[in-house]
C-alpha cells in the first residue's frame, strides 16, 4: 500500500474521535479580536474577501486543513485523506452583530458557534469572521477539532495565518491537487500488514531495552509508577460538586485578561512559577463559587487536571497531539492565599519529581500497538479523576497582524469532559494572560460571577504577596464600558503584605 495516499492518525489523536458525543464536542474553539485597520471598507464593514484569500494562501503550509477523515474498515481508527471536494467556502464563513456589537454580544454568538458539532464528512476546522463589533474591531471565531491540535500546535496555526509584519501578504496558492483516495481494500490491507509487524516492534523494544541495562530499566521503572499512580486517581474518584453533572448540548464562554507583568511580579515575589499562581487563582476563585453555592469547600476533594505538554523540539511545527496530564488536587480548605499557593507550589514540585505525566504518556505509546479503544477508556477514567481542566499555553510576546489588521486579544475555549461542566483555558499574548472559560450553562448559569471571582482571587493572592497590580488597559472589553473607580481600587490593591511564600 503506498503511504503517501494517507496519514494515520496517532493513537491519542484518534480517541479523541471516539471521545465525542452528540454532547460532548472535542474541537478546541478561539475568539480573537482585531483592530479593523486595513481590513476597514469604505461603508465601515470588514473585507471579507480580503481575509478568505489571505486564509487561502496559508492553506499549503497547513495540509490538514484540506484533509478529512476515512475510517479503516472493522477498525475503530481514522486516517487522514486529501479531501477531493474541498471548499474554502463551507470552512471561512461571514457574519455581523448588531451595529454597535457589544462584547457580550460576541461571546454570545461565540457560545452558540462553540456548541455546534464538526461535520465529519469535511475537514474538521471553521473560522467565522464576525463584523459590526464596536470600537473599530471584528473578531474570528474558529474551531478546530482536537484530533488535529494540541495547545502547542495550534499556536503554530496562528504563527502561520498571522504574520509579526503588518504588511506582510500570503502569496496566492498554487492550485490544490488531491492525492488519490485509498481504498477499503487497502486501508485494511495495510492495517493487517501492520498489526503483525507489531511482535517484532515489541521484541525490538525489549532487546534495545537489555542491551541498554540500568539507565532504561529505571525509565521503565518510573513509567510503571506514573501508571500505578494514575490508576489510583481513576479509582478514587473526586467529590462530586454542582459543576460535575452530565454534561448538555448547549455552552457558555467568557473571558477576561490579567497583565502578564502583574503575574510575573506575584510569581517573583513568591518564588513559584507562572502555573502556580494560575492554579493558585483557580483555588481561590473556586472556593468563594462553591461557597456560594452552599459547598463547603474544606469537606470536599477537588481536583483538576493540567495539560503538560511532551512535545520534543522537532516536533514543535507538526500537528496532532503530544500532550499528557498532571491531576493537581486544590488546597480548597486553605483560606487564605499564601497558603493555598505553597500547596499549590509544593504539589507541583512533587509532580514535576515523581514524572506523573508519564502515565499519560506511556498509556499513548501503549495504544499505538494496541488499540485506540484502550486509550478512550483510558483517557474517559482520567477524566473522572478530575473536576474541570486548567491549561495554560504560552504564546507569542509580541503583536500579530493579520493582513495588516492588529491582534488584539485572544480567548482559548477548551472542550468540555464527561461530567465536567466547567473548562478553563489560559493563553499569554503580548504582555496579557488571557482566560478563556466554557462552560454548560444548565451548571454554570452565573458563568460571568465565576469570572469575577477570578480577578477578585487574583488581587487577593497579589495582596497577600505584597505586589500592586492594576493594568486597566482591556482592550476586548467594550470601549463604552468603564470601570467603576471602586472596582478599580479593589483590584489594583497596595497594601504592603507579607512576601514570605514557597521559594524554588
Amino acid at each position: 500500500m503506498p503511504s503517501y495516499l494517507y496519514d494515520r492518525l496517532s493513537a491519542q489523536d484518534n480517541a479523541f474521535l471516539l471521545w465525542e458525543t452528540p454532547n460532548l464536542h472535542m474541537h478546541v474553539s478561539t475568539a480573537q479580536i482585531y483592530a479593523a485597520g486595513p481590513l476597514r471598507r469604505a461603508d465601515g464593514g470588514i473585507d471579507f474577501e480580503a481575509l478568505r484569500d489571505g486564509i487561502a494562501g496559508a492553506l499549503p503550509r497547513i495540509p490538514r486543513y484540506r484533509q478529512r477523515l476515512q475510517w479503516i474498515p472493522f477498525e475503530r481508527h481514522a486516517v487522514w485523506v486529501d479531501d477531493p471536494h474541498f471548499d474554502l467556502a463551507y470552512h471561512v464563513r461571514h457574519t455581523s452583530l448588531p451595529r454597535p456589537g457589544s462584547d457580550a454580544q460576541l461571546k454570545a454568538l461565540a457560545a452558540r458557534i462553540t456548541a455546534q458539532q464538526l461535520d465529519r464528512n469535511r475537514p474538521l476546522w471553521e473560522i467565522w469572521v464576525v463584523e459590526g463589533l464596536s470600537g473599530d474591531r471584528f473578531a474570528l471565531v474558529s474551531k478546530i477539532h482536537h484530533c488535529m491540535i494540541d495547545g502547542s500546535s495550534g499556536v503554530g496555526i496562528a504563527d502561520i495565518l498571522m504574520s509579526t509584519d503588518p504588511d506582510a501578504r500570503p502569496p496566492a496558492p498554487p492550485r490544490f491537487l488531491p492525492r488519490p483516495l485509498p481504498s477499503a481494500r487497502e486501508l485494511l490491507g495495510d492495517a493487517l500488514f501492520r498489526r503483525l509487524g507489531l511482535p517484532l516492534v515489541a521484541l525490538r523494544g525489549i532487546r534495545a531495552l537489555r542491551r541498554e541495562g540500568e539507565e532504561l530499566r529505571a525509565e521503565l521503572s518510573a513509567r510503571l509508577r506514573a501508571l500505578a499512580e494514575t490508576a489510583g486517581w481513576g479509582a478514587r474518584p473526586p467529590s462530586r460538586t454542582p459543576i460535575n453533572r452530565p454534561v448538555g448540548p448547549h455552552r457558555k464562554v467568557d473571558w477576561i485578561e490579567f497583565s502578564l507583568a502583574d503575574v510575573r511580579a506575584v510569581r517573583k515575589a513568591l518564588g513559584c512559577t507562572v502555573n502556580d499562581v494560575v492554579l493558585a487563582t483557580v483555588t481561590g476563585a473556586l472556593r468563594s463559587f462553591l461557597a456560594r453555592r452552599q459547598v463547603r469547600p474544606a469537606e470536599i476533594d477537588f481536583r483538576v487536571s493540567a495539560p503538560v505538554s511532551v512535545r520534543g523540539a522537532d516536533e514543535r511545527d507538526r500537528l496532532g497531539n503530544r500532550v499528557s496530564s498532571w491531576i493537581v488536587p486544590l488546597p480548597l480548605h486553605e483560606s487564605e492565599p499564601l497558603a493555598q499557593l505553597a500547596a499549590i507550589h509544593e504539589q507541583t514540585r512533587e509532580l514535576k519529581t515523581s514524572r506523573q505525566a508519564l502515565g499519560i504518556e506511556t498509556i499513548n505509546a501503549i495504544a499505538e500497538w494496541t488499540t485506540s479503544s484502550l486509550l478512550s477508556l483510558g483517557a474517559r477514567a482520567s477524566s473522572r479523576a478530575a473536576n474541570t481542566i486548567v491549561t495554560n499555553v504560552p504564546g507569542p510576546q509580541h503583536p500579530l497582524y493579520l493582513l495588516g489588521a492588529e491582534m488584539l486579544a485572544m480567548a482559548p475555549m477548551v472542550p468540555l469532559l464527561e461530567e465536567m461542566g466547567l473548562g478553563i483555558a489560559l493563553i499569554s499574548y503580548n504582555g496579557r494572560l488571557f482566560w478563556g472559560f466554557n462552560a454548560d450553562p444548565d451548571q454554570l448559569p452565573d458563568l460571568a460571577d465565576f469570572a469575577g471571582e477570578v480577578r477578585e482571587a487574583f488581587a487577593r493572592l497579589a495582596t497577600a504577596a505584597g505586589v500592586a497590580v492594576g493594568d486597566e488597559r482591556v482592550v476586548n472589553l467594550d470601549p463604552q464600558a468603564q470601570p467603576d473607580r471602586r472596582s478599580r481600587r479593589r483590584q489594583a490593591p497596595r497594601a504592603a503584605a507579607s512576601s514570605a511564600g514557597p521559594r524554588s
